[in-house]
């Protein structure tokens, strides 16, 4: 709860609707897109400026409220979550977008900043913050950071870290920190900016960014591809490394992923007949005949090869956007299905065929009523593994069960040296399975920083550890 003399203060030193203790906020603001915790913040606070958020979690240090610092929720592991009565930090208000530099090929936005509207604001001085999720039009830039965030062009771009010059920073007493500025190098001392990166809120609250831009790409090509089964996929994706012509996406779903997107999205099925896997594949279009031709060339070779079965070229934007549509909707349309449990892990590229077919056989041997939905990037070495809780099971004993699945899972994910979660972050969900990915050691070393940085434990407390 909430003191008086606390709620005094707020009062005192800022705007009337600075603070929500409504009902519906507080619903709404507390929970990201796990289902599995009830929001029970005690107040939302929607500061506009990083001056605000200082002087808000100053008092909130002085009055031990602990906080929770809150994006665009879009996260999978609990990671902005509210469940014990917490303070949520929304930085939803926090939207301003400066000017682009188009010279130095930046542009400095506030956190709260919606990554397609980023997008949009770089497009008529043909750049682009290339970064792109299926969440786009909802995920804020600082939880894009908070988590570094992946997303479907990650093969050709990297991760968010990789298109961040500088931030602003608010530590948990109060303290702003400004760390890099614009600087593309910088070699004096340790690197701050990346500490903040990827720390789930833990450590301080991004304010302000100042993101680095890379030209618009030209035309692209979008394939969408039926093959025999996972197998083909990974043989597939080793000749498109060879291929001639620059991937910027390769994306795969199985079967029962295509069957959940297409009924929930109203989406016409891109062929008369199933396949085991599907690869949406986006590449730089030929700028030449000659680029054209062996393209051409390449693509009548994995027919020849039987590789894949079926395939189909958009023609068009719509007809591009129609095939995204198929990879981009499915974890809203599994979620709109039914209780879904969802596992966000990352394999070593050289190892992901031999766990995809461990994998497989863990479920088919000891949780086959499961729905089982696996799609990913493949490019990056990430999965997203999905099961759909059976009718005749009740939520809870569906949890449970789940429990159960994810320790033989992330032991899988341990024996191949991968991580449980590529990049949605530990959160509330997989703190109890840190120890799968990171060392005692590392483990120790982690929580001697937030002890440093956040004493009091206040700052997205119980979150990660």
């Amino acid at each position: 709860m909430l003191s008086q003399a606390f709620l005094d203060a707020i009062h005192s030193r800022f705007a009337p609707d600075f603070l929500t203790r409504d009902p519906s906020d507080l619903a709404t603001y507390g929970r990201d897109w796990t289902k599995v915790y009830e929001p029970r913040p005690s107040a939302v606070a929607l500061p506009r400026t990083t001056a605000e958020v200082s002087a808000l979690l100053k008092l909130c240090s002085e009055h031990g409220v602990a906080v929770v610092p809150s994006g665009g929720r879009t996260g999978l592991s609990g990671g902005a979550v509210a469940a014990n009565g917490e303070l949520v930090l929304s930085l939803a208000r926090m939207t301003r977008m400066d000017p682009v530099d188009s010279l130095s090929q930046t542009v400095r936005v506030q956190a709260g900043a919606i990554t397609e509207s980023v997008h949009r604001h770089c497009e008529p001085h043909g750049l682009t913050w290339p970064v792109d999720f299926a969440s786009k039009g909802s995920s804020q830039v600082g939880g894009n950071l908070s988590t570094n965030a992946g997303g479907v062009k990650v093969i050709h771009y990297g991760m968010s870290r990789n298109w961040v010059l500088g931030l602003e920073v608010v530590l948990m007493d109060g303290t702003v920190m400004e760390l890099n500025g614009a600087l593309e190098k910088n070699n004096t001392g340790l690197d701050l900016r990346q500490l903040f990166i990827g720390t789930e809120g833990t450590l301080g609250v991004i304010t302000e960014a100042t993101l680095k831009l890379a030209r618009l790409p030209g035309r692209l090509d979008v394939f969408f591809l039926g093959l025999r089964d996972m197998a083909q996929v990974f043989k597939l994706f080793a000749e498109a490394r060879r291929s001639p012509f620059t991937l910027t996406a390769f994306e795969c779903l199985t079967h029962p992923c295509l069957e959940v997107v297409t009924r929930h999205l109203g989406l016409q099925k891109p062929f008369a007949s199933p396949h085991g896997a599907y690869v949406l594949l986006e590449a730089e279009a030929a700028s030449t005949q000659a680029d054209a031709s062996a393209l051409e060339a390449w693509l009548a070779g994995l027919f020849e090869k039987g590789l894949i079965e079926d395939g189909t070229q958009a023609q068009s934007p719509r007809e591009a956007a129609d095939l995204w549509k198929l990879r981009e909707g499915i974890s809203e349309s599994l979620s709109s299905t039914g209780f879904v449990h969802k596992n966000d892990i990352a394999l070593p590229i050289a190892s992901l065929e031999e766990f995809i077919d461990e994998m497989t056989e863990l479920f088919a041997s000891r949780h086959s009523d499961f729905g089982l939905y696996v799609f990913g990037h493949i490019g990056d070495g990430n999965l997203h593994v999905n099961s759909m809780k059976p009718e005749h099971l009740a939520k809870e004993d569906f949890i449970a069960q789940c429990r159960e699945a994810d320790q033989a899972l992330f032991a899988l994910v341990k024996k191949h040296r991968g991580s449980i979660s590529a990049e949605h972050g530990i959160g509330l969900l997989k703190k109890d399975a840190l120890a799968f990915s990171r060392s005692p050691e590392e483990i120790a070393c982690m929580k001697a920083i937030k002890r440093a940085m956040d004493p009091k434990g206040l700052l997205n407390p119980g979150k990660i550890f």
